[in-house]
């Protein structure tokens, strides 16, 4: 199956040579083009039984590498099951008009973090408002800066429960269609992203450099205010269940799977998408090299910047104290065992069933570290 690191293989050192790349792109791009190979080193297991020898080479644990996130994935869905509650879950998606993409890929950090700011305190402050909710609400907001064609789509991912705690301690249902319409929503998280976004020191080159004028930046924030800002809900989930698999396709999710990338030929990638403006048919796209490793990269996050975040009743302050009285009153069960970090191995076996250790040539003995001398 063809990869992103055959791409990156074929047509990566080219690309370094031709274009001027950021520090963290460069490091992401070699880190793929070495994942799980002799670049990273790695080690043998051999069979106690019939001596079997396989070598396994090191991931190189990017959080932009398609292979390297499925375990993590896993894992941090794991230890996020027990903060659902026995409740609706809605998902509410916040997005910024595409005039202000080239303002948000030159001041990444800033902008990223102004969107998480504003989209939480519009959930929170109207969830708060007696005429929607009057409670305290949790919710868990994901950052996603691309679209199925890998085009440039700063946006946020909440899922949300559906009720929250009141000033009496109470749990405090939510209409079985969201609490909050999307109208009102959008209005808000509009007036707070321009608010924090006049605040924030910003730069502006190349074609935006005309924004470092103050008349002119102030025009064009006017502009964005006459604009309507998207924000939708979508249906509830059915149960918690359903919640956690939602949940993992969208948080370790990286800008393209594996799975999506067709052929590559004559310098030419072609990859599947979606079109949610035909139907949300299937489509096939192709493109460059060149191209599509460009996409792929103003994708890659500043170093550090967390991009997945618990607010209200889901953050790490309040899960002992205000989480565990709404497990309480919505009869949710509460495991209070402590953790034990499985092992790779063990992880694997407890989400497949399988026993990754045994031999795979005689399907009797068991896989162990090797001396190193057998490497």
């Amino acid at each position: 199956m063809l990869e992103l690191q055959d791409i990156f293989a074929q047509h990566g050192k080219t690309y370094r040579l031709n274009h001027s790349l950021l520090l963290n792109q460069v490091k992401v791009m070699r880190a793929i083009e070495n994942c799980r190979t002799s670049a990273l080193g790695g080690h043998t297991d051999e069979c106690d039984e019939c001596g079997f020898i396989r070598i396994s080479y090191n991931s190189c644990r990017n959080r932009h590498c398609p292979k390297c996130q499925t375990l993590n994935k896993e894992r941090w869905i794991e230890a996020r099951k027990d903060d659902l509650l026995n409740v609706g879950y809605f998902h509410v998606v916040f997005t910024v008009p595409d005039t202000l993409n080239p303002v948000a890929y030159q001041n990444q950090t800033v902008v990223y973090n102004i969107l998480f700011k504003a989209a939480a305190e519009t959930l929170s402050e109207l969830a708060a408002d007696k005429k929607y909710l009057g409670a305290q609400i949790g919710f868990t907001e994901i950052l996603h800066t691309w679209g199925q064609n890998l085009m440039y789509h700063p946006h946020i991912h909440c899922i949300v429960p559906g009720g929250g705690l009141n000033s009496c301690g109470k749990w405090v249902n939510s209409r079985k269609k969201f609490f909050i319409p999307v109208k009102v929503l959008s209005r808000k998280f509009r007036g707070k992203f321009l608010y924090y976004l006049k605040q924030a020191k910003l730069e502006f080159y190349s074609l935006i450099s005309y924004l470092q004028d103050d008349g002119m930046f102030n025009n064009f924030i006017s502009s964005l205010y006459q604009k309507e800002w998207i924000v939708y809900c979508k249906p509830p989930f059915k149960n918690a269940g359903c919640v956690v698999e939602y949940l993992g396709r969208y948080t370790h999710r990286v800008a393209i799977s594996n799975s999506r990338i067709l052929k590559l030929e004559d310098g030419v990638v072609t990859f599947k998408w979606r079109d949610y403006k035909d139907n949300n048919k299937q489509k096939n796209m192709n493109l460059t090299a060149d191209e599509f490793i460009r996409r792929f990269l103003i994708h890659v996050l500043p170093n550090g910047f967390t991009k997945i975040r618990h607010y209200g009743l889901l953050s790490p302050r309040n899960k002992a104290t205000k989480l565990k009285l709404c497990k309480k009153l919505t009869n949710t069960s509460i495991n209070d065992k402590p953790k034990v970090k499985l092992s790779t191995l063990d992880f694997l076996k407890k989400l497949t069933g399988r026993d990754f250790s045994i031999c795979p040539c005689c399907g009797i003995g068991h896989l162990s570290r090797a001396s190193p001398g057998k490497m």
